[in-house]
């Protein structure tokens, strides 16, 4: 027998208040509100704080020539805690600010962060971050690039960036996937979306 699954859509919240918590490079939000529960009821009110920044692009530059990507090394505090190093190996990746589309955050921090320029742009997914805390949604871009190009530290200083820029070859990102080098959400899912989808992807920039 199919099971039934319930279907609740945004007509079945109902938020009842909503407030800054703290406002600076970031912001929290406090939410209270009910919802629509399984059993047909109304739940009690809810409250949840959610750690607003906006929604973000992150992209993979890949050069079919030198079969390497183009990735990048920073310090994240939020790594501090669980990962051996701080310093991350990442995709490249920035807010999209108002007025901006999702191709041209690709390009300008891809210039931004790593110094390159990106042709034959392609949307490979888009996923909630962590839906439970945060209200962020990641869009995920693959992009041709020379990767001869890249090299040096970017970044923009008065956003105290400090960048390395790396050229990794498929088999040595296919390993550090493997081992755990490289443990940040983005990079892993635009990493693995790559390998899983690399021919059509490559046809498809031909």
């Amino acid at each position: 027998m199919k099971a039934k699954i319930q279907r609740f859509n945004s007509a079945d919240i109902e938020i009842l208040n909503k407030k800054p918590l703290y406002e600076g490079f970031f912001t929290m939000m406090m939410y209270e509100f009910r919802h629509k529960k399984y059993d047909g009821s109304w739940s009690d009110v809810v409250r949840r704080e959610m750690f607003e920044r906006g929604h973000a692009v992150a992209v993979l530059p890949y050069d079919p020539e030198t079969e390497e990507f183009v990735l990048i090394e920073q310090v994240r505090m939020g790594a501090m805690a669980t990962s051996d190093t701080p310093w991350l190996i990442e995709v490249i990746a920035g807010i999209i600010d108002v007025g901006e589309t999702q191709e041209s955050v690709c390009h300008r921090e891809a210039a931004e962060e790593a110094g390159i320029e990106l042709t034959h742009l392609s949307k490979a997914l888009s996923y909630l971050a962590s839906p439970g805390g945060t209200t962020e949604r990641l869009h995920i871009y693959m992009a041709k690039t020379d990767a001869t190009k890249a090299s040096g530290v970017h970044g923009l200083a008065y956003e105290s960036e400090d960048i390395l820029v790396h050229r990794v070859a498929e088999k040595d990102a296919r390993e550090w996937l493997e081992n755990g080098k490289i443990d940040n959400a983005a990079a892993i899912i635009a990493l693995q979306w790559f390998f899983m989808n690399k021919h059509s992807l490559l046809a498809s920039w031909q």
